[in-house]
């Protein structure tokens, strides 16, 4: 459109270099020339007659003009192009005082800005912004060698005429805003070595798991927030602006030296801890990392062990536990643990099922009819006398999945609080902090911790909570703390895998839709005989719980060394097991709900199932067994296609060819039977030594006026065989004290 020839000359008496435009806004006459110097009034008239002439232009550059150019077409929709122009006006007004006073702004013709002003310092033609997948700039400059258009549709009350020199200061903010707009292509983090596929890098993992804000909050404040990003300035620093944090990738990007961090370049949490630790080092960041469990572990062959499964006669006795239902690999490190360690099989056996109970949780569950579905829920007592090594065994095997427990509570404690002290802000101190949000609680075991806060916690981990207990007694006795029944009715119903709601006057009601709660800890045989009650027994508590109670002495210390890369293998393997379950099998529903892979029986499996069904059902209506132990029998058809779920999830996941989660093999099933029997036999076992504890004490309350040597004397004459080392812990002396006084009698 052509302006009044008046108006145009009107611009030239005001020092500007005028040019004409032809088509597609493109000048219709040699006009280099005229970017140093401006046509007369007479020498633009001819040109603006011409035929081709369809506007006029202002040459950028000349008189120090520069323009910043708005193209606001790149954008899809009228919306989205007056959201941005608003957002992108609204902080340009609060970043340069007096603002509209000092540029002038125009409309253009495609619903753009052009913004006006002199300076002392120009530059060229630059491209200051562009937006997500888009090749065009947003906003970019006219200066030096450039022109634009004229328009007619002014924005601000000053016009072309009235535009004002601006302080180099105020062009820097200018600039500094307009960038702040500009999208910046993510860069992948540069791996060092080889990551296996469907592996995570340290590097990504951290990514994940952490952001920019929690490396970076101690040298920068947050002084805007945009639409898409998060504008940071460095404390202390002289430039209002350093750089800004991408909302949707959480990225840094810096334009402002004075840091440790490059400018000018994405950077990733990674890469901010890279250079904050390590001066920017990725391969020495990626190594640290590694070293605190992020990132899949790399596992490496197995190295070789003194002595494997295949040089080792078990006893067949099915009150040894079944090693071999484990992967090879597996046994190796427990053999080699009990060569080096004197760590018992039995403990390190029933530890790695408590801790596939706690990995797998709810991720996998098993259907084994319809309407019948059971999930792999272990309760485990380790049984053994003082001084057997109860709690070194079992962390043996739960270490690695201890570590990063422990590392998980630590990063919920920082998050914690860090949320708590931005919720101590006001209002105004909030402005230059980024917006927390209540940390998520990621902790899986638990120990000394409350029903209500065990509750909480499963609410927030989904999948499982274990509990590890180094002395089960405390347990037990709190069952009913609070009022009888309550305590003991939530425990039952977690068994079995129920939803289990808390409403405590003094918490917070809460509810667990599905409960994967294992349960592992240590006991004394002596106490756990007190927990034996008809109470117990009627309501199947007891009977739910796996004993497991080897005979063991106390081991002399043995000069064998396990091999240090064995150690780190094995804590590798169990943490990629665990991160396979939390990253790739578990999956969510849209009520934040975990959906499970449904495992059924193959045809081999469900037949060996139904056999296995049927003695037990056999068992439980034979004359000749036990009452005591026909009340732990029923429990076992559950906890049967609990150990084939476990084990099969197992086998799939370290096989060299693993095979779908939701198939049971046959194998599985065998194995699981062969668990059971362990079980059971252990059950007998730990009623054997209950029922003779029972004669011994009745036989010592009978003669309690006696001294201790009368009353082992006593026994000795009423039951021969009785054992010695528990009337040794009865009467509070050493075995080699029972033995004299046994001596005595015998030389009499």
């Amino acid at each position: 459109m052509k302006l009044p020839l008046s108006k145009i000359n009107r611009l030239i008496d005001d020092g500007y270099s005028i040019i004409t435009i032809g088509d597609k806004k493109v000048p219709n006459i040699k006009w280099k020339e005229f970017q140093t110097k401006a046509m007369t009034k007479e020498e633009f008239a001819k040109v603006y007659e011409l035929e081709t002439t369809k506007g006029q232009g202002l040459c950028t550059g000349y008189g120090g003009l520069e323009v910043i150019d708005i193209d606001l077409k790149t954008l899809p929709t009228l919306a989205a192009q007056q959201d941005f122009w608003k957002e992108y006006l609204t902080f340009l007004n609060d970043t340069i005082a007096d603002f509209e006073e000092k540029f002038v702004i125009y409309k253009t013709i495609n619903n753009g800005y052009h913004i006006l002003y002199k300076c002392e310092h120009i530059e060229g033609n630059q491209k200051l912004a562009k937006l997500e997948g888009s090749t065009e700039a947003i906003i970019e400059t006219r200066g030096v060698g450039g022109y634009v258009f004229i328009y007619e549709k002014k924005v601000t009350a000053l016009g072309y005429s009235d535009i004002k020199e601006i302080s180099v200061k105020d062009r820097e903010m200018l600039m500094h805003v307009s960038r702040l707009f500009d999208y910046k292509e993510p860069v992948a983090e540069p791996q060092h070595e080889p990551i296996p596929a469907q592996s995570i890098a340290p590097w990504t993992d951290f990514n994940q798991r952490n952001s920019v804000w929690d490396l970076i909050q101690d040298d920068f404040t947050i002084v805007r927030r945009l639409k898409d990003r998060q504008v940071v300035k460095r404390n202390g620093g002289t430039s209002e602006h350093s750089g800004y944090i991408f909302n949707d990738s959480g990225n840094l990007y810096l334009f402002s030296t004075g840091t440790i961090y490059p400018t000018e370049t994405i950077l990733s949490p990674f890469a901010i801890y890279a250079y904050k630790y390590h001066s920017g080092d990725m391969k020495a960041a990626s190594r640290e990392l590694y070293s605190k469990q992020y990132g899949s572990r790399q596992v490496k062959q197995m190295p070789a062990v003194e002595y494997s499964p295949a040089d080792i006669t078990l006893d067949e006795s099915e009150l040894v536990f079944p090693l071999d239902i484990f992967p090879t690999a597996i046994q190796q490190y427990m053999l080699e643990c009990n060569r080096t360690l004197n760590a018992s099989l039995d403990y390190m056996g029933c530890s790695m099922m408590w801790m596939l109970s706690i990995i797998i949780g709810n991720s996998v569950k098993i259907q084994v009819k319809t309407g019948w579905v059971e999930s792999g829920i272990l309760w485990m007592a380790i049984v053994g006398r003082p001084g057997v090594g109860k709690t070194p065994n079992i962390n043996n095997i739960i270490f690695p999945l201890q570590k990063a427990n422990n590392n998980e509570i630590k990063t919920y404690i920082k998050r914690m609080d860090a949320y708590r002290a931005y919720m101590e802000m006001d209002k105004k101190e909030r402005e230059g902090e980024e917006q927390l949000r209540k940390p998520t609680k990621t902790q899986f075991i638990a120990s000394d911790i409350t029903l209500e806060a065990l509750v909480e916690l499963h609410e927030e981990n989904k999948n499982a909570v274990g509990v590890f207990k180094d002395e089960l007694a405390g347990w037990l006795k709190d069952m009913n703390k609070y009022r009888a029944g309550s305590d003991l009715e939530f425990w039952l119903s977690s068994w079995s895998n129920k939803g289990v709601a808390l409403n405590r006057k003094t918490s917070k009601s809460s509810f667990v839709e599905s409960p994967v709660i294992p349960i592992l800890g240590g006991i004394q045989p002596g106490i756990l005989n007190q927990f034996f009650t008809e109470e117990n027994k009627d309501n199947g508590f007891i009977d739910r719980i796996l004993t497991c109670f080897p005979d063991l002495e106390v081991e002399t210390y043995n000069d064998n060394e396990m091999d240090a890369e064995l150690l780190q293998w094995y804590e590798d393997f169990t943490i990629n097991m665990y991160q396979e379950v939390k990253r790739r099998i578990v999956t969510y529903d849209n009520d934040n709900q975990i959906t499970p892979i449904i495992a059924t029986f193959s045809a081999g499996a469900k037949q060996e199932w139904q056999r296995i069904f049927d003695e037990i059902t056999a068992m439980q209506n034979s004359p000749m067994e036990n009452e005591y132990m026909k009340s732990m029998l029923p429990k076992q058809k559950s906890y049967i296609p609990r150990f084939a779920l476990l084990l099969n999830t197992l086998d799939s996941m370290t096989s060299d060819d693993p095979y779908p989660l939701d198939f049971i093999t046959k194998d599985a099933v065998l194995k699981a039977e062969r668990l059971s029997k362990y079980f059971i036999n252990m059950a007998k076992k730990v009623k054997m030594k209950s029922s003779e504890t029972f004669e011994l004490k009745k036989i010592v309350a009978l003669h309690k006026t006696k001294s201790k040597k009368q009353q082992v004397q006593e026994v000795y004459k009423a039951h021969p065989e009785f054992n010695r080392s528990h009337m040794a812990d009865m009467l509070g002396i050493s075995r080699q004290t029972i033995n004299n006084y046994i001596k005595e009698i015998a030389e009499k």
